[in-house]
């Protein structure tokens, strides 16, 4: 046998050592773990969302991010997982803008009552008049905006009849959102607003510490609230866009090619967000009846009267938030 020979054997050797002394199964640790939060519940088109987006990270990062969904509020509230995100503790918020507004104002401004009157206009406004500015405003504090999916748009719902009007609200004390604008719209229409955070409304509900709540369908079913109300009136006073964020901290530590891998196409997932929850929408509305809660219609009258009660919440916001809330309020109506 020559010196080759015997050489390439125990290279040989040593090689097939070297494979059977690593574990046939061990896999590469995670360089990077994508923490995701949300308050909506398992079921929803949002929960699909979320994990159809765990799937696709994984996949094509190769398994380098590790993606954990927590749903349902398992993180904490919106706010405290908004501003958790913030800071890099979690990495991903899925969820309202009123909650981003806690820690971007301007934010809210999507949410004033009454802004828009067809999705057609929101979905318009977000894509192609606003985004370069939420955009710009999320990064300076400290968020990469993803995309947009959708919670709907607010109605009320009550335990003590429908709602005409203002009338119907005097002294009513309605869950709100911790949100100024949520809060002073609220009063505008002559309730009490009680600020609760979303796991305890239905409990508030159920002890009389609130009459009611406004939510989107969606979401009052999700959240077991329709418990909790004999009725649920129609006002669509609020559309109600999803965001999906990352930590600006977070984001600054991946690589390029991971940036561009959890980004995705912002366009396609925005569609796919709005799409999976418009496509349940008259399927919800039937439930209310199905569950035995009133459903009330309001008259072009009402909501009118109504509209024009919360008019003055729109320049409350743009006295509040000054030059950036006003510019954004004045594209999004010179938009419309």
């Amino acid at each position: 046998m020559t010196t080759k020979t015997k050489l390439s054997r125990r290279s040989f050797v040593a090689g097939s050592a070297g494979v059977f002394l690593v574990p046939r199964f061990a896999k590469a640790e995670a360089e990077f773990v994508m923490k995701v939060a949300s308050v909506a519940p398992s079921g929803t088109p949002w929960a699909k969302h979320l994990r159809a987006l765990k799937k696709r990270i994984q996949t094509e990062s190769g398994g380098r991010i590790k993606v954990k969904a927590y749903l349902g509020g398992a993180l904490g509230d919106e706010i405290a997982t908004a501003e958790a995100t913030k800071r890099g503790a979690i990495q991903v918020f899925g969820g309202t803008a009123a909650a981003l507004a806690s820690a971007v104002p301007e934010l809210a401004v999507v949410e004033l009552p009454f802004l828009f009157d067809r999705v057609s206009q929101a979905d318009h406004v977000l894509d192609n008049v606003i985004r370069a500015d939420l955009e710009k405003l999320l990064w300076d504090r400290g968020y990469v905006l993803g995309f947009y999916s959708e919670n709907g748009w607010r109605s009320i719902g009550t335990n003590f009849g429908p709602v005409h009007g203002p009338k119907d609200l005097a002294g009513k004390k309605m869950r709100s959102m911790e949100s100024d604008v949520h809060l002073a719209t609220w009063r505008a229409l002559g309730a009490s607003p009680v600020p609760i955070p979303v796991t305890e409304v239905l409990s508030a509900l159920q002890t009389g510490v609130v009459d009611g709540f406004d939510n989107t369908p969606l979401f009052t079913f999700a959240a077991s609230w329709y418990q909790g109300i004999n009725n649920f009136t129609l006002t669509r006073h609020s559309y109600q866009p999803g965001l999906v964020v990352f930590s600006r901290k977070w984001w600054e530590k991946l690589p390029q090619d991971l940036q561009e891998i959890v980004r995705g196409d912002p366009v396609a997932e925005s569609k796919k967000g709005r799409r999976g929850v418009r496509a349940i929408r008259k399927m919800l509305i039937q439930n209310f009846t199905n569950a035995g809660i009133a459903v009330y219609e309001p008259t072009a009258s009402e909501r009118s009267a109504m509209k024009g009660a919360t008019a003055k919440v729109h320049d409350e916001f743009a006295r509040k938030t000054g030059a950036a809330g006003k510019r954004l309020l004045d594209k999004i109506r010179k938009a419309l």
